[in-house]
Parts: C-alpha cells; sequence; structure tokens
C-alpha cells in the first residue's frame, strides 16, 4: 500500500462509517482496516488493504493480536519532526484514525452475560491505538464518536486537513472515552467482589449544561449515570416549558422517588427538597387536591409529582396555582392541550419503576460519602405495638402512609396525616420538639384539624416532650423507630395521653 495519506478504520459500531470511508478515500485517503469492518468496506466498493497484509503479521490468538504492531503504532506516535526516523525504519505515517471498541457495557448488562463472555469483550488493541492517536494529536485526528465523522469530512473537504482545534477537541472525546471504558471494565470486576472496592470509578455523561447552579452565580450542568436504573429521574422527557434549572430537577427527583412509593393514586408535592403535600385518592384529581390542602402557600412554585397518566381534570386543578414542574408516567391528549397554555409550566413524562440505585453518593470536601440506598420498606407485620393501647386500622393504615412519606422529609422530621393525606409537615429542624410544634402549626395554618391524626417521626424521641405537644395537637397514634435511652418515658408519655404508638426499628434520617 503506497499512499501519501492513511486512515485506519476499525469499528464496532458501523454507523456512517462506509459513507465516510468513501469520503476519504475521495480526499486521497488509503484505507487500512481489519476483520468485519475491512469486509463490509469492501463489500461496498470502498478500496481496502487489511491490517495484516500491511504488517505482514497475521492476526493471530483468535484476533486478539492484530494491530498491536510496530508499523501501525509507529504510524500513529510518531510526530511531525521524527518522520525522517519513520522512514528510516522503513514506516509511514496514519494520519487519521477511526475506532470504537467492543461493547463490553452492553455484553455485561445482558441478562445471564458469563464472565468468559465479558472478558472477550474488552478490548485491547483499540484503546491503545486511541490512546496512542490521541497523545499524538498535534498530527493524528482520532475519531471515537460517529456523530464527529461529518465534521471531520467537512474540513477535509473545505481545507484538506483536519483543524489543530478538531483534533484536540477529538482527543479530549478518546481520553474521556476510554476512561470512562476502563472504568465500565473496573467496576463490573469490583461488583464480584467487594461493595466498596478499594477504587470506585464513577462514570456519567452529561445531558445539558444548565443556566446556572443552585444560585444564579454558580455554573451547572446535569449527568445521567452511564446505565441510570430504568424509571430514575435522569430518563425523562420534556413535553414542554422552560429548560429545567438545577433546583427544579433535584426538588423533581425528591418528588419523583417519593410518589413512587405508592401503590394507591397518588400526588406530592414538593418544595426546597421537601414534600409539602402528599395524598392518596381514587383518581390523580383527587389526590392533587387533598395534597395541595396540606400547605396551599408552600406549595406556590412547587415540583409536583403523580404516579398515575396526568388527566386533563387534574391538568386543569393544578392550572389554577402557580407549579414549576409536573412529572407524570403519561400526560392524556387533552391534559397535553391545556397545559399548553401555560407555557413556562416545565411538563415531564417518566415510566414508573419501582427499581432503586443500588449506592448513594454525597460529596464531601476532599472526598466522597457511599452508602446503600434507604430502599427498605415495613408493613403492619414488621411494627412493634409498645403501648397499652394498639392502633385501630384506620390508625395503621395512616401510620404506614405517613412513615412513607417521613423518609422524604429532611431530618429531624415530623409528618402528621389522616386518610392518606398529610396534614402538617415539620423538617430540617435541629430538635426534633421543634418539628412537632412547626407540623403542627402548618395544619392550623392550612386551617385542618390534627383530631385523632397519625404522626410519623424519622428517628426516635429522645425525650417526652415531642410526644406531649403532638398530643396536644390532638394526635392520637405514632410511629417512630424507638431505640432511646428514654423509650420508657417517652412511652409512659403516650399512654397517660391514650396515644397508640409502634415502633419500626429502623430509622429514615435524611440530611
Amino acid at each position: 500500500m503506497s499512499h501519501a495519506r492513511r486512515a485506519l478504520i476499525s469499528v464496532s459500531d458501523k454507523t456512517g462509517i462506509v459513507e465516510l470511508a468513501r469520503g476519504l478515500a475521495a480526499a486521497g485517503f488509503g484505507i487500512l482496516s481489519t476483520g468485519g469492518t475491512a469486509a463490509l468496506l469492501a463489500r461496498e466498493g470502498v478500496a481496502v488493504t487489511e491490517v495484516s497484509a500491511y504488517t505482514g503479521f497475521p492476526e493471530m490468538l483468535d484476533g486478539r493480536v492484530k494491530t498491536l504492531h510496530p508499523k501501525i503504532h509507529a504510524g500513529l506516535l510518531a510526530r511531525p519532526d521524527q518522520q525522517a526516523e519513520l522512514a528510516r525504519a522503513g514506516l509511514e505515517p496514519i494520519e487519521l484514525l477511526v475506532v470504537n471498541l467492543y461493547p463490553f457495557e452492553a455484553t455485561v448488562a445482558k441478562p445471564g452475560c458469563s464472565v468468559e463472555e465479558a472478558i472477550e469483550n474488552i478490548d485491547i488493541g483499540g484503546p491503545a491505538m486511541l490512546r496512542a492517536a490521541a497523545k499524538n494529536h498535534g498530527a493524528v485526528a482520532a475519531v471515537v464518536d460517529p456523530a464527529d465523522y461529518a465534521r471531520v469530512l467537512s474540513e477535509l473537504k473545505n481545507t484538506g486537513k483536519v483543524s489543530d482545534e478538531t483534533r484536540f477537541a477529538l482527543a479530549q472525546k478518546v481520553f474521556a472515552h476510554t476512561a470512562a471504558y476502563d472504568g465500565a471494565i473496573a467496576n463490573y470486576f469490583a461488583s464480584r467482589g467487594a461493595d466498596y472496592p478499594e477504587v470506585l470509578s464513577l462514570q456519567f455523561r452529561k445531558l445539558q449544561d444548565l443556566r446556572y447552579g443552585e444560585n444564579p452565580h454558580q455554573s451547572a450542568a446535569f449527568y445521567r449515570d452511564a446505565r441510570p436504573v430504568p424509571g430514575s429521574l435522569a430518563g425523562y422527557r420534556q413535553l414542554q416549558g422552560k429548560e429545567l434549572s438545577y433546583n427544579n430537577i433535584a426538588d423533581a427527583d425528591a418528588a419523583w422517588e417519593c410518589v413512587k412509593q405508592f401503590d394507591e393514586a397518588a400526588c406530592v408535592i414538593v418544595k426546597h427538597a421537601n414534600p409539602c403535600g402528599v395524598a392518596l385518592a381514587g383518581t390523580p384529581h383527587d389526590a392533587y387536591v387533598k395534597a395541595f390542602k396540606t400547605d396551599p402557600v408552600s406549595a406556590f412554585g412547587g415540583i409536583l409529582a403523580f404516579n398515575r397518566p396526568l388527566d386533563r381534570s387534574a391538568a386543569e386543578a393544578v392550572g389554577q396555582q402557580f407549579a414549576e414542574v409536573i412529572i407524570a408516567p403519561r400526560v392524556a391528549d387533552d391534559a397535553r392541550k391545556y397545559l399548553a397554555t401555560k407555557t413556562n409550566l416545565r411538563v415531564l413524562e417518566l415510566a414508573i419503576s419501582h427499581e432503586t440505585q443500588a449506592h448513594e453518593f454525597k460529596r464531601v470536601g476532599g472526598g466522597l460519602l457511599v452508602q446503600s440506598t434507604d430502599a427498605g420498606t415495613i408493613s403492619k407485620n414488621d411494627l412493634r405495638v409498645v403501648t397499652k393501647r394498639a392502633p385501630d386500622d384506620t390508625e395503621m393504615a395512616d401510620l404506614l402512609f405517613a412513615w412513607k412519606v417521613a423518609k422524604f422529609v429532611k431530618s429531624n422530621a415530623i409528618v402528621f396525616c389522616a386518610d392518606g393525606m398529610t396534614l402538617g409537615v415539620g423538617a430540617g429542624q435541629m430538635s426534633r420538639v421543634d418539628s412537632v410544634r412547626i407540623a403542627a402549626l402548618k395544619a392550623q395554618s392550612a386551617k385542618l384539624s390534627l383530631h385523632g391524626s397519625a404522626v410519623a417521626s424519622d428517628a426516635f424521641f429522645p425525650f417526652r416532650d415531642g410526644v406531649e405537644v403532638l398530643a396536644n395537637a390532638g394526635a392520637s397514634a405514632v410511629i417512630q423507630p424507638g431505640g432511646s435511652v428514654r423509650d420508657d418515658e417517652v412511652i409512659a408519655a403516650a399512654n397517660e395521653r391514650g396515644v397508640a404508638m409502634v415502633f419500626t426499628g429502623v430509622r429514615h434520617f435524611r440530611h
């Protein structure tokens, strides 16, 4: 093969590769290729030379060794000032490399994938060539993404070369791609051992740049997990409205994760990462009306999540308030038509799934906290009645409902509820008794009676005062983890006031 310019093409994803090869041939490039890619190009009438013919070394070990040869790597790594040395060795430069890698992530994602199958899909030659070409981006264009084919061909057609700026941008993509590829392999092997490996590799791909972060002076972007859990927020489809903000996304995630807890039709309204209204009902409309009653003031500018398709009736009810975001598994056509009049309202669709992330991450100064997701659930049979009076059936249903909501309220969390509806929510206080007082004040402000209500506390009551305050407010039943050194005093306070109390043995701190 004797051409002034050479391109080496070896891809697993064949998208657009024939068109690219034809464009390169028209620009005066000779094409080197391997295996299936070479066969495809030949069938399509593109002149191609097999790498093994070029190197004079046949593929071996079932194709594990084919491009690992000095004639390939010297051609990719030689700088412009090293061309004389290259020529003295009888070697030639390769100006353009087009490679994408064995589909390792797709392979290990298949049910029943064996370790042997995973290992055979670990690419060796591809990453080696990509890294060599990207290292030498001053002389070589390394293309890993089919989306860049058109840009490369356009520059070759218009200027006869790939620009310095483009070669550098392509190199950036290559190093990010090979790092993510290696990270996926490392995580696969780590997942077969300890839950918390010595070195943790995380891969996230940018979905969008955001206008700003939590505050206008902060920059921000939204990244999606390389393998997101089905039904997680990053898979949303936006139907209308302004671009989502940093805070919109954070609050929408809180609302969506909360509403997914319920089997019945539910509505969750979130403000500043806390549920300010949650309710169950026979329809999305009725669930929304009940949830909104909890705290109409805080619901202003809130994020609303439904676990049922949003119909016209529910859409019209929501349309009477100012909301930032609505998220539902589906939005009916007549509801979409109505909501289209609310041009700034962001409307998202996302399929319901009850799968959860295996781990949660929290960035701290100089490090990362990692923990298993708080995905546990509590049923009636898991509860231990600790007072003289046991909850009746109505109270028990409300206690279990309140417990589900409390898991999504910032600690210290207190939730009053009745009839499948939150009545008052106290969140994020340094003192648990203050959370009780705030929740009761919220209910009073919304003109909601707490008589006969049920209360959930995300962690134990350290003193009897919290129980006394909630009993004074009208509550008749409490669900809490238990475990305080003063549990006996707290139980005694409940017995004195005729309040039924159950222990879960599980707490739900949320910081």
